[in-house]
């Protein structure tokens, strides 16, 4: 029962600590483009950069 005095506190703190960890990720733009670098290595705009195997 004095396990439970130190433990329900705990995780309600860590649950908080994460929930404001999850606002701020979400207000600084983290969650903006899902998508885009998905897409993004789908295309290959620098196709000079790359040589490729060298050809026999």
């Amino acid at each position: 029962m004095n396990a439970l005095l130190l433990l329900i506190p705990l995780a309600l703190g860590l649950g908080l600590l994460g929930l404001a960890a999850f606002l701020w990720a979400l207000r600084s733009g983290q969650f903006d483009d899902m998508d885009g670098a998905a897409h993004r290595i789908l295309f290959d705009d620098d196709e000079d950069d790359w040589k490729g195997p060298p050809r026999t």
